[in-house]
């Protein structure tokens, strides 16, 4: 039996404000529970819903010395799911109205507080991890603290460490004198091979450098990051771990995004009959927008944080010459001011096609997966991605752009050959994506045969966390050199 801790900022159903959280709370019930234990280890926040809170059994707590002082570090556990989640709780730190804040440096004493508290704890709780696995920098000096003031006991030796990059942007960086006396760590780790990178301190930097393998959550996703576009000026790093980094796509919930039993859908449907039964969602959900009631109209769905990285500059350069097309345009999110204007712009502009939904809903995003013809996602990079994995699940023809698990999980439409599950573009260019939506709506127009087949062919492809799950442990046995 291998043992594996995961150690991360956030999990559901505990906390939730990104992707992190799917996969920290879903991955660990999909291992083959004969072979490992998974267990989790989050913060204990303050602004968890009660409910969850109520769940939560005291374990024990201790004293840590911790930035020049002796500091309280609580223990509780619940299961969830047949998994044990452990939490940390120091209300100093975790008392906030949501897990992170605007103020870096807070953040950064906040989670290497953590880091450090994780390895102070396991002793205690009768877990002993084979392998500990951090997600994004909140954890990243857990397997720098394994190669310092951790590696002289028995119960750490030959423990083993994973770090998996969710999204290299964010990367825990501060001035060194600060992150030092934080950390705890001697002079001899702020070098430009360790934790120093362009005269800051560097969190996520220390984990990459440290870690006995470095994941991410997409294949193309991992080629690109050690390339000087998306590498955020980690590449070089990236390019001389090359040999211990992998990538595995995220996987969704299949039970929670499940078209046959979806209560929120107007209408449920499944592969064998979505000809017949998907179109009545669409039709409701005209009718709830107030859209015009037209089964023909290309319907295309956004479900998404409106940011630069998700390529709606794309989308407002050519709003106008899409507009003139046989299209509607539903669109649900919150983000940049410009890109929320924008979206109201054109919805005031074309109100009989183009629908801005400027907040967030879960019902009315599972409406949108589970109603529209195609779904478009022109990103300039995505580490992995889940809307195309929901659109697929549902049958709604993700349109994309060819980055990331973007590339990975979405197979161009192959006319000659009749293969594939949506349509992609190449470059980062607006009428290369409009060329993709109008290929797309003239399959939809004038090959209806063939857009069921593409229909059929995304609806079977099995992004559920089980397939992901395997290659996890197949890294597990690697690293444990079995």
């Amino acid at each position: 039996m291998k043992n594996v801790l995961f150690a991360a900022s956030e999990a559901v159903p505990f906390i939730k404000t990104g992707g992190l959280a799917d996969v920290v709370g879903s991955l660990p019930a999909c291992f083959q529970k004969e072979y490992f234990d998974v267990r989790v280890m989050i913060p204990k926040y303050n602004c968890m819903a009660q409910k969850y809170k109520d769940m939560l059994q005291y374990i024990t707590n201790f004293y840590m010395e911790y930035n020049g002082q002796n500091t309280y570090v609580g223990i509780f556990k619940a299961e969830w799911d047949g998994v044990t989640y452990y939490f940390i709780d120091n209300e100093y730190y975790f008392s906030g109205n949501s897990p992170y804040t605007s103020d870096v440096k807070w953040d950064l004493e906040r989670f290497i507080f953590f880091s450090r508290a994780v390895l102070s704890a396991l002793p205690l709780i009768d877990f002993h991890p084979d392998i500990i696995h951090c997600h994004d920098w909140q954890t990243g000096l857990i397997p720098v603290y394994l190669h310092d003031s951790f590696s002289a006991g028995e119960f750490f030796r030959n423990m083993k460490s994973v770090i998996t990059i969710h999204n290299l942007k964010f990367q825990g960086t501060w001035d060194v004198k600060t992150v030092k006396r934080f950390s705890g760590l001697s002079s001899y780790y702020f070098a430009p091979d360790k934790l120093e990178a362009y005269k800051d301190a560097n969190v996520l930097k220390g984990g990459l450098v440290y870690a006995d393998a470095i994941t991410t959550v997409s294949r193309t996703y991992a080629e690109e990051i050690k390339t000087p576009f998306y590498g955020e000026k980690l590449d070089g790093l990236l390019r001389a771990r090359d040999h211990d980094l992998r990538g595995i796509v995220n996987g969704i919930d299949y039970d929670s995004y499940n078209p046959e039993t979806d209560t929120m859908l107007e209408k449920t449907y499944n592969q064998k009959n979505f000809r017949k039964e998907k179109i009545k969602n669409k039709r409701a959900l005209q009718n709830q927008l107030g859209l015009e009631r037209r089964d023909d109209a290309f319907m295309i769905g956004v479900v998404s944080r409106l940011t630069d990285q998700k390529g709606f500059d794309l989308i407002a350069y050519v709003m106008d010459e899409l507009a003139q097309d046989d299209i509607q345009l539903v669109v649900l999110g919150t983000g940049e001011e410009k890109y929320e204007n924008m979206f109201r712009h054109f919805d005031w502009k074309y109100n009989s096609k183009i629908r801005a939904n400027i907040y967030y809903s879960e019902e009315l995003s599972h409406r949108i997966y589970g109603s529209c013809d195609a779904f478009l996602m022109p990103s300039l990079f995505e580490p992995c991605g889940l809307s195309q994995l929901m659109a697929l699940r549902y049958g709604t023809v993700p349109i994309v752009r060819e980055t990331g698990g973007l590339k990975d999980t979405v197979e161009p439409y192959n006319e000659f050959e009749g293969t594939g599950t949506g349509f992609s573009f190449t470059n980062y260019n607006a009428h290369e994506m409009l060329g993709a939506i109008h290929y797309a709506h003239n399959v939809y127009v004038n090959h209806r045969r063939e857009w069921n087949k593409i229909i059929d062919r995304a609806m079977q492809a099995d992004f559920s966390w089980n397939v992901s799950a395997l290659q996890y442990q197949e890294m597990y046995d690697w690293l444990m050199g079995w």
